[in-house]
């Protein structure tokens, strides 16, 4: 009982967004007087389950990833999805301090970091601690990449005293060794615990943007750093990982079983634990549909056109299971169905027939529940929907990311012929006719069409220089939109220093 009280302790905190503190408090329950050698496992983990709250949702940190991208768009339709604006906010590039998504995701991310810290003020064995170790990194990772700088504690620090901040620069040659120096420790798998090959990965994406976030407005590119992205993806390659046929068996309820890429997941079980993965449908899915949703998250034409007809990426039938709905996995474009083959309608009684054009605010009445184009990249786990939890796991790193990494070392090193048998292989592969030349442009298109709604394309956007350009329903915007702003709540801590011109 004790493990779970700790687990459901953490989980239920995280969820607590009135919580201004919640770093420290989260610390000090779970922190260095709370961890004996009797329960270094438990607090291992509440660090595994703290995860959940800024990752494993479409709302929070792929949020901040996706709708500030080309990716993804939240309408306003009338009066929903309005949320005092939020996502316009984000998709426009027009947030402040007081953003509250912004302020709810630095605020778990920094619980994810604590918590696995707390693990270290006891006595666990080396993979424990290893584990542990990774999971911070990850956090601190993402919180980095989103704010340029990164409150730490070391374990058996005073938690009455303010975190300590590292900057950019000593956060990435901090990462750069910790990751080097836990690799030994770590176990080789499986796939759903912190392993040898998912902190090689973490380390390549430290590498690979390292210059973009030591300067983001005109990222730069070391051949000694794109040189260790290459040698960490060859020695990743060693693991058995191959591209999996079946584009969407990656993220299918049993993609446990069936990916040959995924490297490190989120492991769900089918109606009892894990993320509310259903919220990847729901955000998207209509109020007609089964699963029915909420009717909100949408892509853009322009991102979807980039696509070719081919392209297994684009979607269709899922033939890895029934479909007992008629949602299609993908990207759902045009008239609905329902299991029947009957065409569905909207609330107003018109066909439900989702359109490429959409616009930040929907005006029109007849328009407002159709607009846009609606993606399902998880297939439905058709039983275990509504209460019950999904069976899907929640994918964080894959095979297909590695090789696109690596192409873009190499072509960022003059070794564009290398690169461009790397992305070809990942094109035929998805049924996508090969490239005949490889460029900056059609390899983050490629990034794009590859990994949409993983949550990468903000910081592939910065790292190529296109964050801040112009793009469907969004003009071009200013350079300080290149970082979060510090939370308001958490300039409390003196250590932390509002990023420029906020």
């Amino acid at each position: 009982m004790k493990n779970k009280c700790i687990i459901s302790f953490v989980v239920v905190a995280l969820g607590l967004s009135g919580c201004t503190k919640l770093n420290e408090d989260l610390n000090g329950q779970v922190g260095n007087s709370g961890v004996t050698s009797g329960n270094v496992a438990s607090v291992l983990g509440a660090s595994y389950a703290a995860m959940v709250g800024p990752y494993q949702a479409p709302w929070n940190w792929s949020a901040l990833q996706e709708v500030t991208s080309d990716e993804t768009i939240v309408p306003t339709r009338a009066g929903d999805w309005d949320d005092n604006g939020a996502w316009r906010a984000l998709h426009l590039h027009k947030w402040a301090p007081d953003h509250s998504r912004i302020s709810d995701v630095f605020r778990d991310l920094n619980s994810i970091s604590y918590v696995a810290t707390s693990v270290l003020g006891s006595s666990p064995t080396p993979s424990q601690a290893a584990q542990a170790r990774f999971l911070r990194a990850f956090a601190q990772f993402s919180i980095l990449d989103g704010w340029g700088q990164v409150p730490y504690r070391d374990a058996g620090e005073d938690v009455t005293k303010p975190s300590r901040v590292r900057n950019a620069a000593d956060e990435l040659s901090y990462l750069i060794s910790e990751l080097t120096a836990i690799i030994p420790d770590l176990p080789t798998g499986p796939a759903n615990i912190a392993n040898k090959n998912a902190a090689r990965t973490l380390l390549m994406k430290v590498y690979l943007n390292k210059g973009a976030f030591l300067n983001r407005t005109a990222p730069t590119f070391d051949a000694a750093d794109m040189a260790k992205v290459i040698s960490l993806a060859d020695e990743i390659a060693t693991g058995g990982y191959t591209l999996t046929a079946g584009y969407f068996d990656n993220f299918a309820p049993t993609n446990d079983i069936l990916s040959k890429e995924n490297i490190f997941t989120a492991q769900n079980i089918a109606g009892s634990s894990g993320s509310d993965l259903d919220g990847m449908w729901k955000c998207t899915t209509h109020y007609n549909q089964n699963p029915n949703g909420y009717n909100g998250f949408s892509t853009l034409s322009n991102f979807y056109n980039k696509f070719e007809a081919t392209d297994t990426r684009r979607g269709g039938n899922y033939t890895g299971q029934t479909n007992v709905s008629g949602i299609r996995v993908g990207f759902l474009v045009g008239q609905q169905f329902d299991q029947n083959g009957t065409a569905l309608k909207d609330r107003k009684g018109n066909p439900l027939a989702f359109t490429p054009e959409v616009s930040i605010i929907e005006r029109d009445p007849n328009h407002l529940e159709v607009a846009g184009i609606r993606v399902i990249k998880y297939p439905i786990d058709y039983a275990n929907t509504g209460s019950k939890k999904p069976d899907n796991d929640w994918v964080y790193f894959r095979y297909a990311d590695v090789l696109l990494m690596k192409a873009e070392a190499q072509l960022r090193t003059s070794q564009a012929a290398q690169a461009l048998i790397t992305v070809n292989l990942i094109r035929t592969t998805r049924g996508a006719s090969a490239f005949t030349s490889l460029t900056l442009d059609n390899l983050l298109d490629e990034r794009g069409r590859e990994l949409y709604w993983e949550g990468f394309r903000r910081q592939d956007l910065i790292r190529f220089g296109k964050f801040l350009a112009a793009w469907q329903e969004k003009p071009a915007s200013e350079a300080k939109y290149l970082l979060f702003p510090i939370p308001d709540n958490q300039l409390g801590n003196q250590n932390l220093i509002q990023n420029p011109g906020y």
